[in-house]
């Protein structure tokens, strides 16, 4: 048996684990900007890091967990922490736990962080944005991604497939571009898929991680009621398509999207706010017997 000292054994079992969060809102533009068109846009929370590691830079709120928590508390907390945000919805994504993923690992190996990312979705109505002590800053930034480029090789049983992607983060003051790739491998029926970054001016990883909450909650809006999770408790149709084509990034036809998309999703309530001039929308609510009854 390999005899090792304190000091190796530390380096080699000795592991951090910290929580990343991905708090998504749809919001009018105009807020931010009264000269700008009102215009609904998906958002995303990114703090500015004030302690010494990617000091200065945008990152995802987060942080470690701590000996007596588990990583579910911990994403709780450190939202409440850094974000004064709390009672959302959110959902376990992904385990990040690339080596050299934490700059500091790079000087010390004791220093490697595997990190358990999250997805939380908020309705702008309830939001009281506030940096708490770990962040010198909080601002809400519009995110999109853009494929740029798309190869594919044929292999005996499948194909490698290469996607570049630029994910655009961007608010009244501040604006990013990272570059995303999605490497998939498809032999027979299994599909293996990695992502990678290029240079980013966002703090770790936190472009990768952001890029695959945005797929998920794109995927999970296609089949789930998770798009609920933005709206106030009451809302118009009109409203809630809106969000769904934000996610989505394109027009829903009205027809369709009410009478198949969200059908026995939402109850018709007695009430009706102002939309305009002259016209009054009838506002709905969720139906929870939904959920009830479409376990996925």
């Amino acid at each position: 048996m390999e005899q090792l000292t304190k000091e190796e054994f530390n380096a080699r079992h000795n592991m951090k684990v910290a929580t990343d969060i991905v708090l998504f809102t749809v919001r009018d533009e105009s807020i931010d900007n009264p000269r700008k068109t009102p215009e609904l846009k998906l958002q995303v929370l990114l703090i500015k890091r004030k302690s010494s590691a990617e000091k200065g830079k945008w990152a995802l709120p987060g942080g470690a967990v701590e000996n007596n928590e588990d990583v579910h508390t911990a994403a709780y907390r450190e939202l409440k922490e850094e974000t004064n945000i709390d009672n959302v919805y959110i959902e376990q994504l992904y385990t990040w736990g690339k080596h050299d993923r934490d700059p500091r690992a790079q000087a010390d190996p004791q220093n490697r962080a595997v990190s358990v990312s999250y997805m939380a979705l908020v309705d702008s109505e309830k939001l009281n944005i506030q940096a708490g002590d770990d962040a010198e800053d909080a601002q809400w930034f519009t995110i999109e991604a853009k494929l740029i480029s798309k190869t594919e090789k044929p292999r005996i049983s499948g194909f490698d497939m290469e996607y570049l992607y630029e994910l655009h983060l961007a608010n009244t003051a501040h604006a990013f571009t990272s570059q995303v790739i999605v490497k998939r491998m498809i032999d027979g029926s299994i599909v293996k898929t990695e992502l990678a970054f290029r240079e980013s001016p966002i703090a770790f990883d936190h472009a990768q991680i952001l890029y695959y909450a945005l797929e998920r909650l794109r995927n999970k809006t296609e089949y789930t009621n998770i798009a609920f999770n933005l709206m106030p408790e009451l809302f118009t149709l009109g409203e809630i398509q809106k969000a769904y084509e934000v996610i989505l990034g394109k027009k829903l036809n009205d027809s369709n999207f009410r009478t198949r998309t969200i059908k026995n999703m939402v109850i018709e309530t007695n009430q009706k706010r102002k939309e305009g001039q002259y016209r009054h929308g009838k506002l709905y609510r969720y139906n929870p017997a939904w959920s009830r009854d479409n376990i996925w």
